[in-house]
């Protein structure tokens, strides 16, 4: 009778144990919610992320190339060829001079996002470290990191290159982000400078995607474009920063 007992008591042991590990195991979404509420960095995308527009597509609408500049965009973002190949090919259709990007910055107010003003003030209240990470330009995200409390040091993007009349001379092909996999190399640096543990990187692009890992998590954003690739490849996707904020107040209670 004891030693039926002692069995008895052992399968029940098990039982609880295997319970517990059951309970305890979280779905793919799940552990990226709780990387992103622990989170010691957080980066993010800016064009159709931070801001509302494609800054390149805007630029090149306000140059008079719009139309032929939104179609390799959207290829280039949904994964069709190379960023490099895609950022070449667009900067050689528009070929912007100093007092273009000039003009275009005083014409055009940034237009963020709703609801990231708020999320990088939260961030920045838990001491968390936030980046802009960007194929986009440095001279059009600068305002926008300026909007956001966001030193200029925290962003890696794209630098424009002039002659010295003011006409367009290229792009610097050293920055990581004019290259596919440019995101993951910037991350990558990041975490190996600073120790990162727990990097999210947010974005609504196929460049944002590749680059976790080596971030820890990716969060798909398709508040202002949804492109279907990314959102398979998100286990956290959302459409609007107020629900990255709410699950930041989870914790807290």
């Amino acid at each position: 009778m004891a030693l039926y007992s002692l069995k008895n008591n052992l399968q029940f042991a098990t039982l609880k144990t295997l319970s517990l590990v059951s309970i305890s195991v979280m779905s793919p979404q799940q552990s990226v919610q709780e990387l992103f509420r622990t989170a010691d960095c957080v980066c993010f995308d800016v064009d159709s992320t931070v801001i509302q527009d494609e800054g390149i597509d805007e630029l090149a609408k306000f140059c008079g190339k719009g139309d032929e500049v939104k179609r390799l965009t959207a290829e280039a973002m949904g994964g069709s060829m190379t960023f490099q190949e895609a950022l070449k090919k667009r900067l050689d259709i528009i070929r912007p001079t100093v007092s273009q990007i000039r003009e275009y910055i005083e014409k055009n107010p940034v237009h963020l996002t709703p609801g990231v003003s708020a999320l990088v003030k939260e961030l920045h209240e838990r001491g968390v470290a936030v980046y802009l990470v960007s194929g986009g330009f440095r001279s059009l995200i600068e305002p926008v990191a300026e909007l956001l409390n966001i030193p200029p040091s925290n962003i890696f993007a794209n630098r424009l290159k002039f002659y010295f009349n003011g006409e367009y001379a290229g792009f610097d092909e050293n920055e990581p982000t004019s290259r596919s996999g440019g995101k993951g190399l910037v991350v990558r640096r990041l975490k190996e400078a600073h120790g990162y543990q727990r990097l999210i990187m947010i974005g609504d692009g196929a460049t944002d995607a590749e680059a976790s890992p080596p971030a820890d998590g990716f969060i798909g954003f398709g508040g202002n474009v949804v492109r279907e690739e990314v959102r398979k490849r998100a286990s956290w996707y959302v459409t609007d920063f107020q629900e990255l904020t709410n699950a930041l107040a989870i914790q807290s209670k």
